[in-house]
């Protein structure tokens, strides 16, 4: 399987502007420029997107790694917080909450470091990642 995005930048870093695009059509021609990624300009950014991505696939990957373990979250629910510092990427910290009727503490941590170490995003990542889990 291949995806594919698209970014358009035009002018300089500061004052410039861009959009992203993706296969999906989800987003199309999403705005997005040196305020939306450093100050609190309306549109996108990249970490954003890099947070969002890893949220949905440790949760993806979190569910099927219950499944396997013959159970079936209610609910799960990831927040991802990228840290961008002088430059680079330094951390994803993702704090998930979950619903698993019958899972025992244990297993509900296994499954979560299971997912964290395995989920396609957390491969693709050079960077710190650590996870608050929480069994509601």
């Amino acid at each position: 399987m291949v995806r594919h995005a698209t970014a358009v930048w035009n002018g300089s870093g500061k004052e410039g502007n861009g959009t992203l695009s993706t296969q999906s059509g989800v987003l199309e021609q999403t705005q997005y420029s040196f305020n939306t990624r450093f100050a609190d300009g309306k549109g996108t950014n990249p970490e954003e997107l890099v947070a969002a991505a890893h949220a949905g696939c440790f949760t993806m990957k979190l569910s099927f790694v219950l499944n396997e373990a013959g159970f079936t979250a209610d609910k799960l629910e990831t927040r991802c917080e990228i840290t961008l510092d002088s430059g680079a990427i330094t951390k994803s910290h993702l704090t998930v909450t979950g619903t698993v009727p019958g899972i025992s503490q244990e297993q509900w941590d296994a499954a979560v470091k299971n997912a964290e170490a395995n989920c396609p995003i957390s491969k693709l990542y050079n960077t710190e990642i650590s996870t608050d889990a929480t069994l509601g």
